[in-house]
């Protein structure tokens, strides 16, 4: 019956590659006595050779084979040829495991201990909060009436006020301004008190006149001029039609 062996440690050399198979080299320490009258062996190295299919479903690789600790169980063999197995025994590999770091574990009692210390602090605080939770019941019903009639009152103050005559009330950005308007330059004292005018009432003092289908401005350049200064999304108009 072959001697089965069982190796732990990590590759001491680089991950090696042929058709069907991996190779890699290990060490182990020796004997620390030995019978007297006898040399005390330091290392004894190995060559371990694993399947590719069984390499690949631990998901080590070149580089982490280097740093990871691995348990090897297999059979010693002769049948290699020297400049494949440079390991003073090689060894046909049945199972090969990655075995968790010291790191690894410390790290997972760590992460088992704080989630039993929030466990704990959930207990505590579900304890702490039927106080809480009844002394603030009886804050809505005194509160819901003089809540609701100031949050009330301000919508009635924010609806919009328009200029006498007003008709409709469109979008800035929709109204077209002829070149002939363009070429102009508005009175700046009067554009002023225009604007003095809207900083106070928060519309503009007369409705822009434009066309009704295409929004074409007809008269009320110097209103449009204030109402771009204060970035004015909205403004009052009146159609021509109407005049």
């Amino acid at each position: 019956m072959p001697h089965k062996m069982t190796l732990t440690g990590s590759a001491t050399g680089p991950l090696r590659e042929y058709d069907r198979y991996v190779a890699f080299d290990m060490r182990e320490k020796g004997s620390p006595s030995a019978p007297k009258g006898l040399k005390k062996s330091t290392f004894i190295s190995y060559t371990v050779f694993v399947a590719k299919k069984a390499f690949n479903k631990t998901g080590l690789t070149k580089k982490s084979i280097m740093h990871e600790k691995i348990l090897i169980q297999g059979e010693p063999t002769l049948d290699i040829p020297i400049d494949e197995c440079p390991g003073e025994i090689g060894i046909i590999c049945f199972q090969i495991t990655v075995l968790p770091n010291k790191n690894d574990k410390e790290e997972a009692k760590q992460q088992v201990s704080k989630a039993q210390e929030e466990v704990a602090a959930t207990k505590q605080e579900e304890k702490q909060q039927p106080v809480a939770k009844e002394a603030k019941t009886v804050q809505p019903e005194v509160n819901e009436t003089p809540v609701q009639e100031k949050k009330a009152a301000p919508q009635k103050k924010q609806q919009p006020i328009q200029p006498k005559g007003t008709k409709d009330v469109v979008s800035f950005d929709d109204i077209i301004v002829p070149e002939a308007f363009l070429k102009t330059r508005p009175n700046p004292v009067k554009t002023e008190e225009v604007i003095e005018f809207v900083k106070r009432t928060g519309h503009l003092d007369k409705p822009l006149t434009i066309e009704k289908g295409s929004k074409v401005l007809k008269d009320g350049y110097r209103r449009y001029i204030v109402a771009k200064t204060m970035k004015m999304d909205k403004v009052p108009v009146v159609y021509d039609y109407q005049k």
